[in-house]
């Protein structure tokens, strides 16, 4: 039997997460969630983890109240994450929080020799190149979570990653897709959360909208596949059901196709390397009819452009990119700045922000506050 521990257990993958482990008797020993305390305790009772965190330190007390009389470690803040991700006894861990707060988390588990399973972009975004090196180091499995990044793996199975030639990252182009930068300006939040194929958390759903999602999913692909900017094409699929594919040096291309379900690349990953049943709905090509490609539009969504831009300097500018994404999406959310503005912001930070080369993990940490304080600041100044 797998034991594994999550972090972001009351999010949209964590529950997913936790329906594959009690389909497929999967052990939970801990769980971690951001604030949603009484959601974090029913999910503590039903699969008997020993550990429960909440991030949020203000949820504590509630948490201490829904589990009472309970034999539960309970833990807060990156301390409480960083406990759970050095846990003996535990296979792997799923990573599904949201956000920077994920990268030490990732770092402390690799650390300690844990197979991880990521959801969590911003780790290999802001970290990749100590994440990967420290995973290459202490021989650590990193199974990718992402629906893309899932179904470029699976391609890739019984074939040398020197026999790539490149891949063909699919995008749904998001809720406004054919829009141009006028037809933008006045999107409101209700808009840009209404995606339409895939059910997220909000923060995510913006970043589709605003291809951020696409960008941040290039710049993971290159680290855990060790590719370069040239490698990867991105392609406008707006059905969703090739959910990514790999070209080999002849030239043949493998695709991954299946419904829109995350269920689907969750349980690859926490059962790899075996395939069993797995409840979503059967893919039926007949019922789409037609498949449908197209380039995406790089002038009116700039985050996607600042991504590739930042990732091909390289340094600290994909973790000032990521950051200042992190806090202008909050604004948008709280209604503090318009939908555009998050992409001008993420390029204003791209722009200003003077590269240096990561040496340890402090550096990307200082690099993503200084984004956020920047965005902060601008946000203040003038409106977006």
């Amino acid at each position: 039997m797998k034991t594994i521990s999550i972090l972001g257990s009351t999010g949209s993958i964590g529950t997913q997460a936790l329906e594959v482990c009690e389909e497929h008797n999967i052990k939970v020993k801990a769980l971690a969630a951001h604030s949603n305390a009484k959601l974090l305790a029913e999910q503590v009772i039903k699969f008997g983890a020993e550990y429960a965190c909440i991030f949020d330190e203000n949820k504590l007390d509630e948490l201490k109240s829904c589990l009472a009389g309970r034999k539960v470690t309970l833990l807060t803040g990156m301390e409480g994450l960083k406990t759970i991700a050095s846990l003996d006894g535990v296979d792997i861990m799923l990573n599904s929080v949201v956000g920077m707060v994920g990268l030490v988390p990732t770092l402390t588990a690799i650390e300690h020799g844990t197979d991880i399973a990521l959801a969590n972009k911003e780790t290999l975004v802001a970290g990749g190149k100590l994440v990967i090196n420290a995973a290459k180091e202490k021989g650590v499995n990193i199974y990718p979570v992402d629906s893309e990044h899932s179904a470029i793996f699976q391609a890739t199975q019984g074939n040398s990653m020197n026999r790539v030639k490149g891949i063909i990252l699919t995008a749904s182009g998001g809720p406004f897709f054919g829009k141009t930068i006028d037809d933008l300006r006045e999107v409101s939040v209700e808009q840009a959360l209404n995606h339409p194929n895939w059910s997220m958390g909000s923060k995510i759903t913006i970043d589709s909208a605003t291809l951020m999602n696409k960008g941040l999913e290039f710049i993971e692909a290159m680290w855990l596949f060790d590719l370069s900017p040239e490698q990867i094409e991105i392609v406008v699929h707006r059905e969703s059901v090739i959910h990514s594919a790999v070209e080999f040096e002849d030239n043949s291309v493998i695709a991954q196709l299946g419904v829109p379900d995350m269920k689907i690349p969750i349980q690859y990953a926490l059962l790899y390397p075996n395939r069993v049943h797995c409840d979503v709905k059967h893919l039926s090509l007949t019922d789409y009819g037609k498949l449908t490609f197209s380039k995406p539009d790089y002038e009116t969504f700039k985050c996607l452009t600042a991504c590739i831009k930042a990732v091909t300097a390289g340094g600290i500018l994909p973790a000032a990119v990521n950051g200042a994404n992190e806090q202008a999406v909050a604004a948008f959310l709280s209604g503090k700045i318009s939908f555009l503005g998050i992409g001008e912001l993420v390029e204003e930070v791209l722009i200003n922000t003077k590269n240096k080369e990561i040496n340890n993990v402090d550096d990307i940490l200082e690099a993503d506050r200084a984004a956020r304080e920047y965005v902060a600041k601008r946000i203040v100044e003038r409106r977006f």
